[in-house]
């Protein structure tokens, strides 16, 4: 894994002028509590469809935000000129707005203590950033695989699309931490569809390959097997199409990593997010059925249940040195033996919870947005003692179904009652796979299907899935995050056949 430095044009911006400027104008008003934020995030999307290019768009973000605390109150503000001058005036309108809001606020801000950081310097692992790549380059890729897929029988239609996010940040407190950080990471994916004209119908296979904290590497073989893939797609899509229709009842489940992800990002990921659990999402994401009088009694699953929240895991979408609020990236468990133990949180929730030390869950996905609590990196842990494999699992299974990939969801407010579909579903007999089946979903409250784990997979099973748009907050901000686990082994959970849910 090649080490990168921070690029030269984000060193060279007036980063310490700017926190002079903003730092000591917030102490001249008043602020017990300020820092500044210098956030930059470069993108570029691509996208083809049958080989062609439909779109190539590239964006760069760049500007200041500034937080104080006045007797108690936030008050924050930002700009997107990067001078001494517009830093001094950005502090002092963020002390304006805790000025303002201060009448309002019957919750008085108690920062948790963090260690000072002075000059601290992190870069996300990467071997090719992804900037540095032509684009010519790398459409051509797109279209070399997308031709691939093309060419197979059965295959009508192929999508190809590679979204790239360079992450940049400056952050510098009061208390003296300065903290500069860069993270890359990069979302692949192909779909092949085939069309049914006469029954006017049509399935699609998308690829596996998940978003990660990676640069162009990782889509030229570095971590994921694309040739071996991409060669597969056309017979699982083919077989899937004639595929029969699944029958609907309890039903012993093998899950892959591939799909399980998802089900750990919405069951446990939000539920243990503090601020959810305490009713601050309420209005718009939620809240959470894990609420703190459950910490430490409330049964998540069974004893094999071990979720932990990272953000350090190498390659995670939510990976970082240091947090929006300079807090050191930590590992940390939120279920152990099946039951709730911990919660996200960042330094202004981690003293109502008793807690002396936030574990880091501030981020802002803008300069122009105010950090917020976010999710770290959860992921099921796989059996510590054997490597079960994904076949192990699957030879325990006398009739069930082995769920491959992810696909459509549905969950409550409270994260409790959900629904889950996948790409491809196997029909599990005597334990040994017996080919595809179509319309699956799985049905279950959170506690009752982590309550039917019997079995995870060992650490050769253990993979890292994850998302770029997780949704939260009033405005809207997205945070990429990761979620690795291992296969896994449910008994009796519902399953649903689409197709009759649908009415046809």
């Amino acid at each position: 894994m090649a080490a990168h430095d921070v690029d030269p044009d984000f060193l060279t911006l007036p980063l310490s002028a700017l926190t002079d400027a903003a730092l000591t104008a917030a102490r001249a008003a008043g602020a017990t509590h300020a820092d500044l934020r210098v956030h930059r995030l470069r993108t570029q999307s691509i996208r083809l469809r049958d080989g062609a290019v439909q779109s190539v768009s590239d964006a760069d973000e760049l500007g200041l935000a500034v937080r104080v605390i006045i007797d108690g109150t936030w008050g924050f503000a930002s700009h997107a000129e990067l001078t001494a001058d517009s830093a001094a005036r950005t502090a002092r309108r963020a002390v304006e707005v805790a000025l303002a809001l201060r009448s309002l606020n019957r919750d008085p801000v108690d920062l948790a203590d963090e260690p000072v950081y002075r000059d601290a310097v992190w870069v996300s692992e990467y071997d090719v950033d992804p900037f540095a790549v032509p684009t010519a380059d790398k459409v051509a890729l797109l279209a070399d695989y997308s031709g691939r897929l093309s060419a197979a029988a059965g295959v009508d239609h192929v999508t190809a699309s590679v979204l790239q996010v360079k992450e940049q940040t400056y952050y510098a407190d009061l208390a003296g931490s300065r903290i500069t950080q860069q993270r890359v990471r990069l979302h692949p994916e192909l779909e092949a569809t085939a069309v049914d004209a006469a029954a006017g119908s049509f399935e699609t296979m998308r690829t596996l390959a998940p978003p990660v904290g990676r640069g162009w590497e990782a889509l030229t073989g570095t971590g994921w097997d694309w040739d071996d893939e991409l060669a597969r797609i056309p017979e699982w899509l083919a077989e899937k199409v004639t595929a029969p229709t699944v029958t609907a009842g309890p039903t012993d489940l093998v899950i892959d990593p591939s799909n399980l992800w998802l089900t750990i990002h919405e069951s446990i990921g939000h539920a243990t997010e503090y601020d959810r659990a305490i009713g601050y999402e309420a209005a718009y994401a939620g809240t959470s059925f894990a609420t703190p009088d459950l910490l430490g009694t409330l049964r998540y699953g069974t004893p094999v249940m071990q979720v932990t929240a990272d953000r350090t895991e190498a390659h995670g979408l939510a990976t970082v040195g240091y947090d929006d609020d300079g807090v050191a990236g930590q590992r940390w468990d939120l279920v152990r033996d099946g039951v709730l133990v911990g919660y996200q949180l960042d330094r202004v929730f981690a003293p109502r919870l008793g807690l002396s030390r936030s574990n880091g869950c501030s981020y802002a996905d803008s300069p122009h947005h105010v950090p917020i609590q976010r999710m770290a990196n959860v992921s099921l842990r796989p059996d510590p003692d054997r490597d079960t494999s994904t076949a192990d699992l699957i030879a325990r299974v006398e009739d069930g179904i082995y769920v491959v990939g992810d696909k459509s969801w549905s969950i409550d407010m409270q994260r409790y009652n959900f629904q889950f579909t996948g790409q491809r579903f196997y029909r599990i007999r005597d334990g040994r796979l017996d080919g595809q089946l179509r319309d699956v979903a799985y049905q279950a409250t959170t506690t009752d299907f982590w309550g039917s784990m019997e079995a995870v997979g060992g650490p050769s099973t253990w993979r890292l899935g994850g998302a770029f748009n997780c949704g939260k907050a009033q405005p809207g901000q997205v945070a990429a995050v990761s979620h690795g686990c291992p296969a896994a082994l449910f008994r009796g959970v519902n399953v649903l056949n689409t197709r009759t849910e649908g009415g046809q």
